[in-house]
């Protein structure tokens, strides 16, 4: 066995006078490729409708935080992928928080949480992470219930792809499923000319994998049956085995990553073939053979990724540079770089309600924080999946994982975790789609914060090439006065604002004798140019289903103390509630009323959906128009922009009518009527005289709309601008007064302290400080930073 002689790291470039089909596509993949992911860390694991969801981004490009973008939508829908809320979440060095908080009426199903960069809109959905939360509700008359019947299929893959004829081969056999997997499973691997002769035996190694090693032979077909825990029996075909080509072993240590090469049959055997490595679309790695040799072998260094854990892919090209083989493997599997926090103290005491803390060393390297503490319930049930399984794992691959998170624990299985890479691919790009010189079209380029466009009118015209004066008002902030010119198109752009408070943009003219005109004529539009875009794919398939209720529901311990949580709350709010002595009493609906003002018998339909502007507070002093804020609002209802950037409601996949007042109008006039002016809208589907319609009706007489509590009608030279959703306060519980058993009677809290962002202040520890509930002995903390050369703390354990 000889080594590669020639060996070229990437820590220098050098001139290219003529660049090779293959040479190109690695520049082609250097300058394209960039690409980011999300992971997505909430409080619980499930949820009670009524609940508060705490969550904590983390965006990354490649194994780094990433710096390409600093907005991100997180969007929570249901089953049906109807849309319940959206956050637009600000992001410091990758990282931004949030919350929902989610309605008491919603339905017992699972629900999807969305999130995304617009920069990932330029390459594939399936990236965008889907995270799948079941959502109970004790009174839904349907109930959430895990299969119990795995349904699953199975494929096996040869290392490096390659089946050849004499050459011992390392076969991965994955299991896939879509919703549940079998406890375990074992296999045998046959000769269709012999069955009853087994070749090899294997055992899996988790729920996902297992390998086996054989040596085959030409002319043999071979086959591998499964057999699960439960008797279910499954058999697949290995791939043909072929006279010639390249085998690809790889073996993965703590000095780096060793891999060799077998020719078999090649006619200038492995001379000018090339070794590729790449990690996150970045060359890393690269080798040439000039030797006519049949085998070579070599070890890639670990510093390739500066020590770093992660993915490398691991191509060959023969002479001609076509994609020959290919492995995944993970570079120093046996040694995780993962820093663990510094606890210099803690006082942690296990009587109900009582003050806790613990201390975190400032002298460190680590200044940034987020602290996760729950109780902790003895179980040892190990996680399903961290922020660790997302950044090297499932945030670049699309398939199924079941338990990501166990193949990086101290005791994790590194052979499970190698015959897992086998059984994948790497996604993010197709090396024989880069060779043929095609890369991904970038739509949405990262841009820093938010940006508007701003429409300024003058007796309902455009003002091109015009000076304007804007007066912009954040929250309870003095308004500034600033001067601007609009373009040959007539608009303004207000570019790389970052900003969680209602942004009052107000529109000023100066007459020719430079004195400020009357406003009456002056009308101002924004439009938000950083926008969420609509889900196009489909929601992962889970291992929940939903059955019908029983008239007396059981409710597992986790979801009865999550009521009775959050009856706590309403409590310390000094709200009274007692639901099963609630008397329904008959009473005037003031929405029913409102509609009978204002709508007459031609808008009138079984199947309608009214707003209540009049009576109840939309929270809709945030949206640009009406159009705007109706988005998600209604099951069936979508909107398209049109060329003038206005958002034009479909009902069913069919455009829909639109009435002010009763009055047949379109999209561009709806959109200009003030929201603090409008009384009512209702959502009318397939009626027999309109059809499918949206009526959007304007104040009557002395109404005033509870939107604008301020001013009761909003100056149309003036527009509300919303930027980011600023996070929620986490409330720190403290219960343990004299009047407050009076109120509560059991503290049930899951969730004891919540912090994604506790940091040091002038070399202060960072203290970590929550109340006990009535019935944690032990606590489960979790603690992750991130330090400037982005090296990770990642700490997660049970304290006492």
């Amino acid at each position: 066995m000889k080594n590669i002689f020639f060996l070229l790291l990437i820590a220098t470039v050098q001139p290219v006078w003529s660049q090779t089909k293959l040479e190109k596509a690695i520049t082609n993949l250097e300058n394209n490729y960039e690409q980011e992911k999300v992971y997505l860390l909430t409080d619980k694991s499930q949820y009670v409708a009524g609940d508060q969801i705490w969550f904590k981004s983390f965006v990354f490009d490649g194994y780094n935080r990433s710096t390409l973008s600093t907005t991100l939508f997180v969007e929570l829908y249901n089953s049906d992928k109807k849309l319940i809320d959206w956050k637009t979440i600000l992001l410091t060095n990758g990282e931004g928080s949030g919350d929902f908080k989610l309605k008491e009426d919603l339905s017992e199903q699972v629900y999807f949480v969305r999130a995304y960069t617009p920069y990932m809109n330029n390459f594939s959905e399936d990236f965008q992470i889907v995270k799948t939360l079941p959502i109970y509700n004790p009174n839904a008359t349907e109930t959430l219930q895990i299969s119990k019947n795995p349904d699953w299929s199975a494929k096996a893959i040869p290392e490096g792809g390659n089946f050849i004829n004499g050459m011992p081969t390392k076969f991965a056999v994955r299991l896939v499923s879509d919703t549940s997997f079998p406890e375990s499973w074992t296999g045998k691997v046959i000769d269709t000319q012999n069955p009853n002769t087994p070749v090899t035996t294997f055992t899996s190694f988790d729920k996902n994998v297992a390998s086996f090693k054989i040596t085959p032979a030409s002319g043999k077909k071979y086959q591998v049956i499964i057999k699960d825990n439960t008797g279910k029996n499954k058999t697949i075909d290995l791939p043909p085995v072929v006279s010639s080509g390249v085998n690809l072993e790889v073996y993965s240590s703590k000095e780096g990553i060793k891999y060799t090469l077998k020719g078999v049959n090649l006619k200038q055997q492995l001379q000018n073939y090339k070794i590729v490595g790449t990690i996150n679309n970045h060359l890393a790695y690269k080798a040439n053979i000039s030797q006519l040799i049949n085998e070579a072998s070599s070890l890639i260094p670990t510093k390739i990724s500066n020590g770093a854990n992660g993915i490398l892919q691991l191509a060959i090209f023969d002479d001609q540079d076509n994609l020959v083989a290919k492995r995944l493997c993970f570079i120093k599997p046996n040694n995780l770089k993962i820093e663990k926090a510094e606890i210099i103290g803690q006082d942690l005491k296990q009587k109900p309600r009582s003050f806790n803390s613990i201390d975190l060393s400032p002298e460190t390297y680590f200044k940034n924080y987020t602290v996760l503490v729950n109780e902790d319930d003895g179980s040892n049930s190990p996680e399903k999946e961290n922020l660790l399984s997302s950044l090297w794992l499932t945030g670049d691959f699309t398939t199924k994982i079941d338990s990501p998170a166990q193949y990086f624990t101290n005791t994790a299985n590194t052979e499970a975790l190698d015959a897992l890479l086998i059984s994948e691919n790497w996604k993010r790009f197709d090396w024989n789609t880069i060779l043929n010189g095609s890369s991904p079209t970038i739509k949405a380029s990262s841009q820093k914060f938010l940006s508007y466009r701003v429409k300024p009118l003058k007796d309902n015209g455009l003002m091109k090439d015009t000076t304007v004066n804007l007066m912009l008002k954040l929250g309870e902030n003095e308004p500034t006065i600033n001067q601007f010119k609009t373009d040959q198109s007539g608009y303004i752009y207000l570019n790389n604002l970052n900003f969680d408070e209602p942004l009052n943009v107000s529109l000023f003219v100066n007459s020719e004798n430079n004195k400020q005109e009357n406003t009456g004529n002056l009308f101002v539009t924004i439009e938000p140019l950083v926008t969420p875009t609509p889900f196009k794919g489909s929601f992962p398939t889970t291992e929940y289903q939903l059955v019908k209720a029983a008239e007396h529901k059981n409710l597992s311990q986790t979801i009865s103390r999550a009521i009775n949580t959050q009856k706590n709350s309403k409590k310390l709010e000094n709200v009274d509630v007692q639901i099963e002595e609630v008397k329904l009493v008959k009473k005037v609906d003031p929405k029913e009323e409102l509609n009978k003002q204002l709508s007459t018998g031609m808008f009138s339909s079984l199947n309608t959906t009214i707003f209540d502007f009049v009576n109840e507070d939309q929270m809709a002093a945030g949206s640009l128009n009406i159009l705007d804020w109706l988005q998600g609002r209604a099951a069936g209802l979508t909107f398209q922009r049109n060329n003038s950037g206005v958002n034009v409601p479909y009902i069913r996949g069919q455009q829909a009518k639109l009435y002010l007042d009763e009055v047949l109008t379109d999209a561009s006039m709806i959109a200009t009527v003030p929201i603090s002016s409008i009384a009512m809208v209702k959502i009318i589907k397939e009626s027999g005289l309109i059809g499918n319609a949206v009526a959007i009706y304007t104040m009557r007489g002395n109404m005033k709309s509870k939107n604008n509590k301020e001013n009761d009608v909003q100056n149309k030279n003036t527009s509300v601008v919303k930027g980011y959703d600023k996070p929620s306060e986490f409330p720190i519980e403290m219960l343990d007064t004299d009047d407050s058993p009076k109120k509560i009677e059991s503290d049930t809290r899951e969730t004891l302290y919540w912090n994604p962002n506790l940091f040091d202040s002038d070399y202060v520890p960072p203290r970590i400080k929550f109340f006990n509930n009535d019935t944690a002995k032990q606590y489960k903390v979790l603690i992750i930073s991130f330090d400037e050369d982005d090296n990770l703390l990642y700490d997660q354990r049970v304290l006492k």
